[in-house]
């Protein structure tokens, strides 16, 4: 196991890269934290496309939060269809509104910009269907609180990188990368949103493109040939 303060610099050496290959990003998220909020608990395991269209659908059927809140669970269930798993999905959303709005009022989490960090991030993660990812996810984006999401592909990335170890959960990835990086916003958007692309782009879940890759000679799993057992990804499937 490499020391803490080598990996810390090997992951910072990665992200200069990744600055260099993408450019670095003024923080930016949608203009409504409602939207980001809603819309990242319908990401999950989704596509994009599939997301949007779920998102506008619902709020065509139901135009505001409270309509969101009281419709007939079928019914929300099947505007939401597009995103997968939609009967875990609108019970989330439900729960989460009934308890934002019995608790403050309005269908609004605008407040969180003035809560610090820690209790932000505990309101949010307390709120039914909340986990780290959606919650760092609106709070950087949003309010450029210094957190840092790390999905599926910033975790498959950063793993096969090696700055967090074979075996590391993403929900543990998120406090060790943090650890390794500037408290601050800008910093911390522009390594989710490269290592996000990157993951998409060349490093992807069956058939990385190494041989393209600008982080290759910082790489362990390139090293090894692509054999890592990795918990973020299955071990690679030969090529038919």
């Amino acid at each position: 196991m490499q020391p803490l303060s080598d990996l810390a610099t090997k992951t910072l050496a990665a992200h200069d890269r990744l600055n260099e290959l993408y450019g670095v990003q003024a923080v930016y998220g949608r203009a409504d934290p409602m939207h980001e909020l809603v819309g990242t608990i319908l990401s999950h395991r989704t596509t994009h496309a599939n997301e949007v269209t779920a998102y506008r659908t619902m709020r065509e059927r139901f135009p505001t939060w409270e309509a969101v809140r009281d419709a007939p669970l079928p019914d929300l269930t099947d505007a939401i269809k597009t995103a997968n798993y939609p009967e875990v999905k609108a019970p989330y959303i439900q729960n989460l509104l009934t308890k934002l709005i019995s608790e403050t009022g309005a269908a609004n989490i605008d407040f969180l910009d003035g809560l610090s960090t820690e209790d932000a991030m505990k309101w949010l993660t307390d709120l039914p269907g909340i986990g780290l990812k959606t919650a760092t996810l609106v709070l950087l984006f949003n309010f450029k609180k210094p957190v840092l999401p790390v999905d599926t592909h910033v975790y498959r990335v950063t793993q096969r990188l090696g700055v967090i170890g074979p075996k590391v959960s993403a929900e543990k990835a998120h406090a060790i990368l943090l650890a390794y990086l500037p408290q601050d916003a800008g910093v911390l958007f522009n390594f989710h949103k490269h290592f996000y692309w990157h993951g998409q782009r060349t490093c992807t879940w069956y058939y990385p493109k190494c041989s393209e890759c600008v982080l290759q000679d910082q790489c362990d799993f390139y090293h090894a040939d692509g054999k890592m057992v990795l918990s973020s990804t299955p071990t690679r499937p030969k090529p038919k």
